[in-house]
């Protein structure tokens, strides 16, 4: 499963910051959740209710921020964000989340109509802050 996955990856990631931090403790970790990935954020918080268990996360707080796609066109500058782009076939949204680099076979610039952009916000999962309790 992706989620568990990730889940597994963000605490990993966030117990090795906090160590190297001399962190006693971990109590928040905010999570960004970019669109063009689509993962299910509620199957990424099972994942870490359950994996945080007996590590120094277990009482972690796990707050997730959305941030959506914004795309920029390398040939008229134009930007805009994935909801403009009115991706209504649902085949198209999986494609996106399997393989982010698709999106420019389904995507054009809204204004001159190019399939030459870059995706400037909102892809992949990053840990953005992590707090916690410092060692005596």
């Amino acid at each position: 499963m992706h989620e568990w996955s990730l889940a597994e990856a963000v605490l990993k990631s966030s117990i090795k910051e906090a160590k190297k931090r001399n962190l006693k403790k971990l109590t928040e970790v905010k999570i960004v959740l970019g669109d063009l990935q689509g993962i299910e954020e509620e199957i990424v918080k099972f994942g870490l209710d359950n994996l945080k268990k007996d590590t120094m996360a277990e009482e972690a707080n796990f707050i997730f921020i959305k941030e959506d796609a914004v795309f920029q066109c390398r040939n008229c500058q134009n930007t805009w964000n994935l909801k403009e782009a009115n991706l209504h076939d649902e085949t198209m949204k999986e494609s996106i989340h399997f393989v982010p680099e698709v999106v420019h076979s389904f995507i054009k610039c809204p204004r001159c109509g190019s399939p030459d952009f870059e995706v400037v916000k909102g892809r992949g999962i990053y840990i953005d802050e992590i707090t916690g309790e410092d060692s005596d």
